[in-house]
Parts: structure tokens; sequence; C-alpha cells
């Protein structure tokens, strides 16, 4: 029993791996920061519409045909079909309370959806065309503005980030009296992290049919963080 149990103790200490013996060389530990300012070339709305009536049924039909006026007006505007989609819809009922009992005296129908207007010159007339159903009552959020090619400003936001990285990296060893050998390790320090936030501004309601709403998108900010590992020499 003893002669086995001191046969599987040196296979253990054979089977440790040479490098694990190894002294770590000597490294350094950075960060970079970089951003990239864009115009912004893409903006999103939310636009919902409510149909009321005592009769959910009834509440349910003016809503459709509400939402069905708004998106014909969008299409009309130049709003392809693809950029509209559905985010939300709900057929809730509306109470009274009166000493702490409660009657339904009607029905609120809510269909909302999302907009993605490609051509900022248009964004204030697609405003304006779905502003135009008075039909029922239309509510408009945003405009939200972001990037067709979000992806490719943070890759050129990455790239900066690791030179500014680097170029701490080696302030750092000139000032030790070093310079710098292999690049051992890039963190990406926005893995995990909340996207960037797009912009939002509130969109202006016309004060006259012949008034097109006002539109000012500004710039959008992308951000980036990595933590660079070098070898010092």
């Amino acid at each position: 029993m003893i002669t086995k149990t001191i046969a599987v103790l040196a296979l253990t200490l054979a089977a440790v791996p040479a490098a694990a013996q190894t002294v770590d060389r000597p490294v350094v530990v950075t960060q970079g920061d970089a951003t990239v300012t864009r115009a912004p070339d893409r903006a999103w709305l939310t636009i919902a519409a409510d149909g009321r009536d005592a009769r959910a049924a009834e509440a349910r039909r003016i809503g459709a045909e509400a939402m069905t006026n708004v998106q014909n007006a969008l299409k009309a505007a130049g709003v392809a079909a693809d950029a509209i989609r559905t985010t939300g819809y709900s057929l809730t009922p509306e109470m009274e309370w009166n000493n702490g009992r409660g009657t339904v005296k009607g029905y609120v129908a809510h269909n909302q959806i999302e907009v993605r207007v490609d051509d900022l010159a248009k964004l204030g007339d697609v405003i304006d065309a779905a502003d135009n159903i008075r039909s029922s009552t239309i509510s408009i959020t945003g405009p939200r503005f972001d990037l067709k090619d979000r992806e490719g400003a943070e890759r050129e936001a990455l790239g900066l980030a690791v030179q500014a990285a680097l170029a701490r990296a080696e302030a750092i060893a000139a000032g030790a009296k070093r310079t710098l050998g292999a690049v051992v390790r890039i963190d990406d320090q926005n893995m995990g992290a909340p996207a960037p936030r797009p912009m939002y501004m509130a969109a202006e309601r016309a004060v006259a049919k012949d008034v097109s709403t006002p539109i000012t998108p500004g710039e959008i900010d992308v951000d980036a963080r990595v933590s660079l590992t070098v070898e010092l020499k």
C-alpha cells in the first residue's frame, strides 16, 4: 500500500507544468481611453395611439383605426415598412373610485410602435405626419439619435484607446529606464458594460401646419477603454 501511494505522488509531481515553476516576467499594466465623436445619421421615434370607449371592443377598434392611420401617414412620409415595428399593446379598464369601491367607466386600447428614420432630413416631416392624426390621442417620444455604423465607430475608438495605453506604458518604461517588450495582454474594459447611450432630444411640435418641426441632432460620443499588459526589458 505504501509503495502505491509513493508512485501516485511521483506521477502527480511530474505532471506539474514547467511553466508554473518559472519566475514571472517584469511587466507594466496600464489603461487607455479614447472617444470618437460622430454626427448621428439615424433616429428612432416611439409613437403611441390610444383608443377610449365605454366598451372594450369599441376602444380596441378606435385604437386600431388610429394606429392604421398613423402607419399610413408614416409610409406616405417616406418611412419604409420594415422600419416600423410594434413594441407594445394593451387593453385595460379605466377605473372610477368612490368610497374605496372601484367601477369600470371605460376601456383604453394602447398601441405603441417604434419607428426608424434613416434620413434625418426627413425627421421633422415624419414627426409632423404622425402628429397630424387628430382622430384619437397620439403621443410621440424622442427622437433617439444613433449611428448606422456604431460598430465601426467602436472599433476606431478601441484602436485609439490601445494607442493611448501604449503611450502611457512607454512613458512608464522610460521613467524606469527600461524599454517595452512584447504585448502580453489587452483587455476590452467595455465588455459587459452597458452600451453607450444614444442621444435623446425633445422634438418640438409645429405651431402651424406649414411649419416643419425643427430638429437639431447634435453629436454622439462613442467611448472605449482598454487595459494593456506589456513586457519590460
